[in-house]
This record gives C-alpha cells, structure tokens and sequence, in this order.
C-alpha cells in the first residue's frame, strides 16, 4: 500500500511536472521570440500552424495548476483537522498574493515601478485558496454542484456589464480581464476571479480517488471515463458552437486553419470550452500515468514536486537570459526593463528570433533548472521541521 501511494501522487506531480515545462516555452516565446512583438500567436489573420500550436499547448497550463492545488489540500487535510488546513490555506493564499505583487512584479519587469500591478495566476492561485478554505465546510456535493454550476454557466455573464464605477471595477476583478483603477494604484486584472475559484474545490474532492482504499484499477478506469468525457463534450459543444466560449469558430481557407479556428478559445477569463479541452486530456494523461515509468518520468516528478520554485526561478532566469540577449543583438539593458508586459515593449520590435530558437531556449533552460529542483525537492524532503519551506 505505500508503495501504491507514493505512485498514486507521482503520476499528480508527473502531470504538474509537465505543465510545468510546457508554461516554460510559452515564457521563452514571450522574451524572445521575434513575431511575440507584432502580433499574437493565436490570431489567425498572422500566425501559422506551428506558432499557434506552441500557444495553444501552454493552455493546459493554468487549469492544472489550480486545479491540482485543490488536490493538494486534500492531501493535507489527511494529516491535519479541516480547521487547520483552513488556516493554512487563507495563509498560503495570502502569501501567494504578496508573492504576485512583489517577487513575481519584479521577475517580469526587472522594476520597481508600482505605477501599475499585473494581476496574473499566481493571484487567482491565492484567491482560490482563500475561497477554498471556506468551501471545505460546507457539504462536498453542494460544493461540487456548486463549481460545475459555475463553470458551465458563468460563459452567460459574457458580455455583461453592470453601471456604476464601483460595480464595474468589481466585476472586472470578477470576470473581465481589464484595467482597475480605484486612484492611486492601478491593476491590470489579466486573470479574473471567475471561473477559476470553482476548478479549485473540484480538485480538492477529486483527490477522494486517491484515498488508499481506492483500487488502482478502478481508480485508472474513472479517470479514463472522465477525461473521455470532458474530451468528448467538448468536441460536441464546440461543433454545434451555440453555447461554450464567446468567440465562434469559422471556416477558413484552408482546412488547417479551419481546425486552428476551431481549437482557438478563449483563456481570459477560461470558458467552458477552454475548460473541458484542457481538463479533459490532462484526466486522461493521469490515467496513463500510473503506469509510467523510466528516467524521464522521474525528472518530471522531481519538477513537479517543486512547483513554486520552478516559477519563481525560471522567470528570473528567461529575463536575465533575454536581457543579455538583448543586449548582444545591439538593444539597451533599458529595453528589457518592462513597463506593462514584455510585448507590448515597442522598443524591442526587431529584437528576437525564430521560434526553431526559441525551442532550443527553452530546451536548455528546462535542462539548467533540473538540477535546481532536484537538490531543492531534496532539501525540502529532508527539513521538513522548517515550515516555511511549505510555502515554497
């Protein structure tokens, strides 16, 4: 049974260990791809088939992360009272606000210029929690009804828009990715409150499979259900394209642009369409991977069992990177100081590369980060007496 349970939470951090390199290359793109500057990759009147594919596979991302954070907390309340993890929970939300706003704000811009505060997922990872520490009193099936309530529906709110400065600021926060100015600080909310705080719940009682009592057998079979599931009602919702995701998709002039337009959803905020594609085949991945095995398996363990320090480390890292290059390519170490986010810096139109480069970037950096986490994940296996580790 131990054994079972050690493979049980590897394939979770197997999956977290993917998403997380898969987030790395969208943030290598980012710094230093050269179309990055010009236009986004996702719009179809200029990307190309390879471009559009590297953005769309980062979309996994974001989901897996807050929902696997919900999984998480219920593999901590099995070693401590509901009230406790309660109070770990609004703590860790806390700090993962202030994480946001401090460590995150200086790693994307290299400034402390607080004109303005991108609001991004590490936000809505904190606001989650905090909201999570209150959903876990409450009984699960309202909870979960709850949730898959909110996800399914809150795509009707598309378009709303409530009158009043106060409301409207509010809503932003809620489901608008927008600008909020209350006077003297304002935030740029790239990721909305809504339907992000429902995934996570859903995470936290979808960890109930993997109790010890649960059969690996079984345990593989309902994953597979409903990652098929999920998979197959979205591929439904998306071709009737009446309800699902604000933008429709169109035919193009070509059937491989046809297909890009089918699969080009909407993230900010997350619909239901974007949802069920991303969830979906990560249920089925964790399915597959209880069975996984080899090296490469094990190294996306590893990263996976270190989640926050990759993030944390690999932004540093791609901007200090993308400024040397930068400044090789002829460009001012003042170029790569970002004002709101690194393309929208006009000043660096005509920095960059092709993407075949971009991808060697992001294959090495995965390679130089390795050993970090590993001797990271082993130091934190090893102090555990030091709390605050937990919060990294």
């Amino acid at each position: 049974m131990k054994d079972t349970s050690r493979h049980r939470i590897s394939s979770i951090d197997m999956l977290r260990g993917v998403v997380m390199v898969i987030m790395a290359l969208d943030h290598v793109r980012d710094y230093f791809h050269y179309d990055a500057f010009f236009y986004d990759p996702t719009d179809l009147s200029k990307t190309n088939t390879w471009l559009f594919f590297t953005r769309f596979i980062t979309h996994f991302c974001a989901p897996v992360f807050v929902f696997l954070a919900g999984t998480s907390a219920f593999f901590v309340v099995r070693r401590r009272s509901k009230r406790s993890l309660s109070t770990w929970l609004i703590k860790r939300g806390l700090w993962l606000i202030l994480v946001e706003i401090t460590i995150m704000k200086v790693a994307w811009s290299f400034s402390l210029d607080y004109s303005i505060i991108i609001l991004q997922v590490i936000w809505v990872l904190g606001v989650g929690m905090i909201c999570l520490a209150g959903f876990i009193h409450l009984p699960g099936k309202w909870v979960i009804v709850l949730c898959l309530a909110g996800i399914a529906g809150h795509n009707l709110l598309d378009g709303y828009t409530p009158s009043g400065e106060i409301a409207s600021g509010l809503w932003t926060v809620f489901h608008v990715q927008a600008f909020v100015d209350p006077g003297q600080l304002p935030f740029f909310i790239a990721y909305p409150i809504l339907p992000w705080v429902f995934v996570m719940p859903l995470g936290y009682y979808f960890g109930e499979w993997y109790r010890p009592e649960v059969a690996p057998g079984l345990r593989i079979r309902r994953l597979f259900q409903l990652g098929g599931l999920l998979t197959l009602l979205f591929f439904l919702l998306r071709a009737v394209d009446l309800y699902g995701d604000p933008n429709a998709w169109s035919t193009e002039n070509s059937l491989e642009f046809t297909i890009l337009s089918f699969f080009n959803l909407t993230k900010y905020p997350p619909s239901l369409l974007y949802l069920l594609i991303t969830l979906g085949p990560s249920m089925l991945f964790l399915a597959a991977a209880e069975k996984f095995s080899g090296r490469l398996g094990g190294q996306l363990v590893v990263i996976g069992r270190v989640p926050m320090f990759f993030y944390i480390v690999h932004v540093y890292v791609i901007h200090l990177l993308a400024l040397l290059a930068a400044v090789y390519s002829g460009y001012a170490p003042s170029d790569m100081v970002i004002d709101f986010w690194i393309n929208y810096q006009t000043e660096l139109q005509g920095y960059g590369y092709g993407l075949g480069v971009v991808y060697l970037i992001w294959l090495l950096l995965v390679l130089g980060l390795y050993p970090l986490c590993y001797h990271y994940n082993l130091f934190k296996s090893s102090h555990r007496q030091y709390w605050w580790l937990s919060y990294l």
